[in-house]
């Protein structure tokens, strides 16, 4: 499905012209960086992926798996979601960068005419030091620069349009946090300092604290769930924020740290990963858990497998999805906690001791699971439906993180 602020975006053909980005000061844009070749009309939509790698950032046909572009990128980078349908912002350094993947959909008026183009890093520039969560929510893209405690809120249209435009922008206390901003105009934050994250509250639109909660010791993440209810993990439980309400639910141990979550705008349950030593230095569980926004419940699931923080997702129905150390996709129903689908994908796998490590990762886009397996450099395309191959092939590179844009 074509996110709706896609399809409301009306873009010319000389947008391919991708925009550059304007600083928080209003200073004036710099020059924009361009396609190489003109765009190819398509029949139809043309989903692409980015898998990242040390030295750069694979660009993938979705359908084929053939490999679209080779982009150079310096030093270790993540890959965050624009929610526009055609970009991917890197996170490097000195802030998020914006990476036109060369897919995208015009709408005019009760149809879409769609395009592709080569693929290119933009000049586009967000945020600053330590560029960390970055978050799509209610039409609109926040980030959160960790070094600096800047947060900015853009319109993700408005970056479809090649415009880096920041809609409204704050700064809070530095901190490895994250922000999401709201269509009310307020903005859920984390709060901390250099050392540890205690709570959420939610600011107005001048940054006035409205609502606030300090019960919940090193916050990490979050996740949307259905009816725009947030999520944000504890070491002891969870934090779920509805409206200006937020409440805590404890977790069933002292220590139990809800550090990762996939949510689903189909589903009132978010999907977390779940660890009890306090003192590993990597814990590989082998239980999750499954929060029920609409009753305030956290129910722990073993699981016969251990998995990574890049091993969550959810399916076009919500289904809540692990890719575990056995090389398999284990699919489970949110409400029911039960094991729907055990689907061989790749060979059996350990993750690595540091996090910044190649590992396997996984990727839900239009009900097809992709899979990549950097010890052999395997990418699989697995249809959710009936657990079936799609595609799979093998890549150039080793590859770190993965995510796409639908086109």
């Amino acid at each position: 499905m074509i996110p709706t602020t896609r399809l409301l975006a009306l873009l010319s053909l000389s947008s391919l012209a991708v925009g550059c980005s304007a600083a928080q000061n209003g200073a004036a844009p710099a020059p924009a960086t361009t396609t190489t070749a003109a765009p190819v009309e398509r029949a139809t939509a043309t989903p692409r992926l980015a898998l990242s790698y040390d030295g750069g950032v694979l660009i993938v046909d979705a359908r084929t798996l053939r490999t679209v572009a080779d982009v150079p990128v310096e030093g270790f980078t993540r890959l965050n979601p624009a929610a526009n349908g055609r970009h991917v912002l890197v996170s490097q350094s000195g802030g998020f960068a914006a990476l036109d993947l060369g897919t995208w959909t015009e709408a005019h008026g009760d149809h879409g005419h769609h395009y592709t183009a080569t693929p290119a890093m933009t000049d586009i520039r967000y945020g600053g030091a330590e560029p960390g969560h970055a978050v799509a929510h209610d039409g609109m893209l926040t980030l959160f620069s960790d070094g600096t405690g800047a947060i900015d809120v853009v319109d993700p249209a408005v970056l479809l349009e090649g415009d880096g435009v920041v809609e409204r922008s704050m700064t809070i206390a530095p901190h490895h946090g994250v922000a999401v901003a709201r269509a009310d105009g307020t903005t859920v934050v984390s709060v901390g300092d250099e050392e540890s994250r205690s709570g959420a509250k939610v600011l107005d639109r001048s940054g006035q604290p409205v609502a606030a909660n300090d019960q919940c010791p090193g916050l990490h993440g979050e996740a949307a769930a259905a009816d725009g209810v947030l999520t944000f993990g504890c070491e002891d439980g969870i934090l779920i924020v509805r409206g200006n309400d937020i409440r805590k639910v404890a977790g069933p141990d002292p220590y139990g740290r809800i550090g990762n979550q996939a949510g689903s705008e189909a589903s009132t349950v978010v999907l977390g990963d779940y660890k009890t030593d306090p003192d590993a230095e990597l814990e590989r569980p082998q239980r999750f858990t499954l929060t029920d926004t609409a009753t305030g419940t956290i129910r722990v699931v073993p699981i016969d497998a251990s998995y990574s923080f890049r091993s969550l997702d959810r399916g076009p129905g919500g289904e809540a999805i692990i890719l575990g150390t056995d090389g398999h996709l284990h699919v489970f129903d949110p409400a029911t906690a039960q094991r729907t689908a055990h689907i061989p994908v790749i060979a059996a796998w350990t993750e690595p001791d540091e996090w910044q490590s190649p590992m396997p990762n996984l990727h839900v886009q239009d009900g097809v699971a992709y899979v990549s397996d950097p010890g052999s450099r395997r990418l699989v395309a697995l249809n959710l439906a009936d657990g079936s191959t799609i595609a799979q092939t093998t890549l150039e590179h080793p590859t770190v993180e993965l995510t796409g844009v639908e086109g």
